[in-house]
């Protein structure tokens, strides 16, 4: 068995069926546009490889947990700014899972409990957000400007192993420091 370790990004569309049902060849247009427009350019400036698309999910493998989340970030931004103006109900909105983990290789397809993990996390995330595991949040820590809100040990669905995690909503998404106040200054 081949294996490595790599830093998987798992994501998929919020409310999906619900879009399919509304507009089923809208949807299924927006989604191809958007891996066109935004995804596949953005996997690649961040060194990633598209695993595989599974309707309205993505399995992509990066070799760093910095250039994974930072690729998340960017395709969180880039999606909500192309919703602004759309209907509530036309919006295609993320949810993303991050983990750093061991996984098995056969051929292009990725294996194992990393890619698990990654999916779990996913699932778990907010609409708009980003849920990444402890391990990634060590590797990230302090490289990049998104702040992480930690969530504690979570159980994950048919695991018997609970997972360390940071998770978030749009937490994930970088926020803007305070700045300090200036006073007036006041002319004599």
């Amino acid at each position: 068995m081949n294996r490595r370790l790599a830093a998987i990004l798992a994501a998929d569309v919020a409310g999906y069926s619900r879009l399919i049902e509304s507009d089923e060849a809208g949807t299924l247009a927006a989604l191809r546009d958007r891996r066109k427009i935004f995804l596949n350019p953005t996997v690649a400036r961040h060194h990633g490889r598209l695993v595989k698309v599974m309707g309205d999910g993505v399995l992509i493998e990066f070799g760093s947990a910095v250039n994974a989340v930072a690729c998340a970030v960017v395709l969180q931004k880039q999606f909500a700014a192309a919703n602004a103006g759309l209907a509530e109900d036309r919006r295609i909105v993320l949810r993303m899972g991050v983990n750093l983990g061991d996984v098995v290789v056969e051929g292009s397809d990725l294996y194992g409990d990393g890619v698990i993990i990654a999916v779990r996390l996913q699932a778990m995330a907010e609409p708009g957000g980003i849920c990444v595991s402890g391990s990634v949040h060590e590797q990230v820590a302090g490289k990049l400007d998104a702040v992480f809100d930690d969530l504690g040990q979570r159980e994950l669905k048919n695991s018997a192993n609970p997972c360390g995690f940071t998770g978030s909503g749009p937490a994930a998404m970088p926020r803007r420091r305070a700045r300090p106040r200036r006073r007036p200054t006041r002319r004599r």
